[in-house]
C-alpha cells in the first residue's frame, strides 16, 4: 500500500493519483506527508496520540490546545492557526482540513469567551481563510469551502451616537452550516446565518440569513437564485 493510499484512507477519502504525476513530484509530496504527521504527534498530549496521524504543516500554530479537539486525519495547513479559547473549544472532525494561511479563533474577546467552532467529517477550508467563534460557528460534514472564506458571528452595534461605535458592545448569533455544501471562494457568512444541507453558496457572496436545504445562493447581500 502507498503512502498516499494509506493517508486517503486514514482521512476516509477516496482517491487515486494521476499517472502523469513526475515522481519528484511525490516523493517530495510524501516527506511534506510524514513530516507534518510527525509535527503533529508531538504537538499532541499523550492520552490523544491514539487518535493519529494528525497532520500539523510547517509553522502551523495552536493555542490553548486543551480546548482543541481533533480527529483522526485532521490536517491544519502551512502556518495556520487555531485558538481553543471558548466555552466550548474548537474542533475538528475526522479528515477535516484547514487551508494554509487560514484561522480559526474560539473567541473574539477576552472581556467575554465565545462559544466556539465545530467542524464537521471531512471539511475541506481553503488558504487564507478567517472563522471566529463568538456567537457559535457549526459547519456540517463534508461541506467544502474556498479560498479567503470568512465567518463572523458577531456584529458590533451602533445605535447610540453619543458612544464610540468601539464602545456600544456587541450582538451574538451562530452561524450554522450544513452537510454537503459548496461555499465559493471569498464568501463571507455574517451573525445569525443558518444554510442548510446540499447548497451551493456563490463566490464572493455575503450572506445574512436564512436558506433551506439545496438552495443556490449568490450575492451581497446574498439571495435565493434558486432551488435544485
Amino acid at each position: 500500500m502507498s503512502l498516499f493510499t494509506h493517508v486517503g484512507s486514514v482521512l476516509s477519502l477516496r482517491f487515486k493519483l494521476d499517472e502523469r504525476i513526475p515522481l519528484g513530484y511525490k516523493i517530495g509530496l510524501a516527506v511534506e506527508y510524514l513530516t507534518s504527521m510527525l509535527r503533529g504527534s508531538l504537538s499532541l498530549g499523550v492520552r490523544k496520540r491514539r487518535l493519529a496521524p494528525f497532520f500539523r504543516g510547517k509553522g502551523a500554530t495552536m493555542r490553548c490546545s486543551s480546548l482543541i479537539k481533533v480527529g483522526r486525519g485532521v490536517r491544519l495547513g502551512r502556518y495556520s492557526h487555531v485558538d481553543g479559547l471558548s466555552l466550548n473549544g474548537v474542533s475538528f472532525g475526522d479528515g477535516a482540513k484547514l487551508g494554509d494561511f487560514s484561522r480559526v479563533i474560539g473567541s473574539g474577546s477576552l472581556e467575554k469567551l465565545g462559544v466556539g467552532v465545530e467542524i464537521g467529517r471531512r471539511v475541506g477550508i481553503g488558504e487564507y481563510s478567517r472563522i471566529g467563534g463568538s456567537g457559535g460557528v457549526v459547519i456540517g460534514d463534508d461541506t467544502i469551502i474556498g479560498q479567503y472564506f470568512s465567518a463572523h458571528p458577531e456584529n458590533h452595534l451602533f445605535q447610540d451616537k453619543s458612544m464610540l461605535i468601539r464602545l456600544q458592545g456587541t450582538q451574538r448569533a451562530q452561524i450554522v452550516v450544513g452537510s454537503n455544501c459548496w461555499i465559493g471562494a471569498k464568501v463571507t457568512l455574517l451573525a445569525g446565518t443558518q444554510i442548510g444541507d446540499s447548497c451551493v453558496v456563490a463566490a464572493g457572496s455575503v450572506v445574512n440569513s436564512s436558506f433551506p436545504a439545496y438552495s443556490v445562493i449568490g450575492g451581497a447581500p446574498a439571495r435565493l437564485l434558486k432551488s435544485y
